[in-house]
């Protein structure tokens, strides 16, 4: 387990460069006409399939680099230039803060003044211009280079059936390791399933929608249960969904080659319509689970964004540039960019994607690989205990230490809308505050009031937003409390602390009969107690609105964590607490249902429900436990989650209970 003693710091946003064209001149009639620009009729790809106009970039955070296997050496591509030498993995953060002084100058003038990659076409690319195969081509300007370009085994007869966009990339000491290429299209799914079978490919990555901002990026080439694509049969046979990417597994047969192949589409689902992820851990987390999931004596990986060139080659970069920091200490991304480019036109399309490929590996340096095998848990976390007599501190100190110095901190500017003076009574505690991105708006008309309530989404192992962490409700924002019930479909509300009317926290639900909030009205239906936890029924709806039907929704007091206390009595009663909760949710609403989850402020008391709850799914799925993980990605959202030792600690005890109870 790797342990950091630096401390991080957040990004700046970087925007990218404009042009204007002569006054009277298309941009058609601007282009030279020589085969280096795109055609005009053949549609060019925005930057990035998503050309970013001010929205929020990238901080720097943390997920962990994951085991790579030992490769037999080969002559590596990725060479230390005599311009831009390799970096030190220990010298990584303060070159990266050199490079974002003064508004991320550094950056700027290595990406885009000096012009120091290829921009747009750097070598031949005949095939893929010939007539009969522009069609083939997603974007006119992100095409095949001739020299690296995978050729399909042609058909007889059809000389032109043996071009596909798509090029060979060099792995860290592996030649063709990954295939670069567009998203299909319907044109192309045949030729996608071919080369796949052809390249003898097991891994798939996906790094787009299927449709953006309403345009199409890639048309669904899979099927939903098995379909033939000329002469190779697919069939779906399982698939994870989780909060951030789905993996996919087929079985793909070719007619007459006897043989049943595996292969996974590994679909990352967690790249916004615009700019870059606003941290690298969901990404980087996918990475290591598709390098622990693909066989390495398999043929080349296939990846795709839109176009092929942004997101695959921020994709490609970062795995290259973990294996080399693994094997040398070493990172060199700016040659690793430049070889990029010369195997496929554009690979890392953007500024902002260049900076990000920088936090991204910076941060998987600093936080190291917390995953740990399900079988090891107990002796892990025995050895994590201990003391070390002469520094007085433990490795679970240290890694708490490491969460708390790459957790990003929230600026004014993030939590613009909670510091409107209009919402200043709205907020328990000032600094305890949800940032704009991750806002839950309220929906439902109730007067003047505002759609405003101190609340954040937060994602669970399996579903994006699928707890909505808020503070107890003060005697104001009751109503703005169910409106948020209501207008999110929840149906579990998780209470973590006690009705106490002195800290300005009320009892907020009927004991019998019915209790208006506005046009919103909360019915008593049930209670029961049993050791620990109090559930109630309450049946919820729109009195403006009755053609929506009502809402059942169980609350769930929990009695074990006393306000004294800085974590639960009872390790198996809040495991307790979990199971019921996920029982619920799953016999409602099948488990598509938010839960709601509250303690005194939105705090570490609510953190903790919610990276257990993560944890214990983990354990379920993966039969491994990312205590660290967990609780960070709960952290990219409100920084306050899991705050105390003693509360990351009890993580990973209930894990262990989970583990015991079987």
């Amino acid at each position: 387990r790797s342990e950091c003693t630096l401390t991080v710091n957040g990004r700046a946003a970087s925007s990218p460069s404009s042009f204007t064209l002569p006054k009277g001149n298309t941009l058609a009639s601007s282009l030279p006409t020589n085969s280096y620009y795109p055609d005009p009729f053949v549609p060019t790809a925005i930057l990035d399939e998503s050309q970013n106009t001010g929205s929020d970039t990238s901080s720097l955070v943390q997920s962990h680099t994951h085991s790579l296997r030992k490769r037999e050496p080969v002559d590596v591509p990725y060479q230390t230039g005599q311009l831009h030498p390799a970096i030190r993995v220990a010298d990584l953060l303060q070159h990266i803060t050199q490079m974002k002084c003064a508004e991320g100058y550094g950056f700027k003038e290595e990406y885009e003044i000096n012009e120091s990659f290829f921009e747009g076409q750097s070598a031949p690319w005949d095939s893929a211009k010939k007539d009969e195969n522009r069609m083939k081509n997603r974007y006119g300007n992100i095409i095949a280079y001739d020299h690296s370009r995978v050729r399909l085994q042609a058909l007889e007869g059809e000389q032109s059936s043996d071009y596909i966009n798509a090029n060979y990339v060099d792995g860290y000491h592996r030649p063709n390791h990954y295939i670069a290429t567009q998203g299909p299209m319907q044109e192309t799914v045949i030729d996608f399933w071919k080369m796949v079978w052809q390249e003898n490919t097991a891994a798939i990555v996906m790094v787009t929608n299927l449709v953006e901002v309403g345009r199409v990026k890639c048309c669904k080439y899979w099927p939903d249960d098995s379909e033939i694509y000329r002469d190779i049969k697919v069939t779906l046979i399982e698939t994870e969904l989780l909060s951030e990417y789905v993996i996919r597994t087929f079985a793909v047969e070719k007619r007459g080659a006897h043989e049943i192949r595996e292969i996974r589409q590994f679909h990352f689902t967690g790249w916004p319509d615009h700019g870059v992820p606003y941290h690298a851990s969901g990404l980087l987390g996918f990475i290591r689970r598709v390098k622990s999931k693909t066989l390495t004596n398999a043929g080349p990986m296939v990846v795709h964004c839109s176009a092929g060139a942004g997101r695959t080659g921020c994709f490609i970069v970062i795995d290259i540039m973990l294996d080399m920091a693994e094997r040398e200490g070493v990172v060199d991304i700016y040659n690793c960019v430049r070889e990029l480019r010369s195997r496929r036109v554009n690979m890392v399309q953007t500024e902002e994607q260049y900076v990000f490929i920088h936090d991204a590996i910076l941060e998987a340096c600093l936080c190291g690989d917390t995953t740990i095998p399900a079988s090891q848990l107990r002796s892990v976390y025995y050895d994590m205990n201990r003391l070390d007599p002469q520094t007085n501190s433990s490795p679970i100190k240290e890694e708490f230490r490491t969460l708390n110095m790459v957790t990003p901190t929230l600026r004014v500017e993030d939590c613009s809308i909670a510091l409107l003076p209009r919402n200043h009574e709205k907020n328990r505690c000032m600094d305890v505050l949800p940032p704009d991105r991750c806002l839950p708006f309220l929906i439902t008309i109730d007067g003047e009031s505002s759609n405003y309530i101190n609340a954040a989404l937060m994602d669970s192992y399996k579903q994006p937003s699928a707890f909505i962490v808020t503070q107890h409700p003060l005697p104001n924002t009751v109503k703005d409390f169910w409106r948020l019930v209501l207008d999110y479909h929840c149906t579990s509300i998780v209470m973590l602390n006690d009705v106490d009317p002195a800290q300005l926290c009320p009892q907020y639900w009927p004991e019998n009969g019915v209790h208006r909030h506005g046009p919103i009205q909360v019915e008593f239906v049930s209670a029961d107690l049993e050791e620990d936890i109090i559930s109630r029924i309450f049946r919820i709806y729109n009195a403006a609105r009755p053609q929506d039907g009502y809402r059942m929704v169980q609350q769930f007091q929990f009695l074990g964590w006393p306000m004294y206390r800085d974590t639960p009595m009872s390790k198996r009663s809040f495991l307790k607490l979990i199971r019921q909760v996920d029982k619920w949710q799953e016999e409602y609403d099948g488990g598509e249902g938010r839960t709601v989850v509250h303690c005194l402020n939105g705090g570490g008391r609510s953190g903790t429900f919610c990276a257990i709850s993560i944890v214990c799914e983990m354990l379920q799925h993966q039969h491994s436990v990312d205590v660290f993980h967990a609780v960070k990605t709960l952290r990219n959202n409100k920084p306050n989650m899991v705050d105390l030792l003693d509360q990351y600690k009890f993580c990973y005890e209930v894990a262990l209970e989970y583990l015991n109870s079987g």
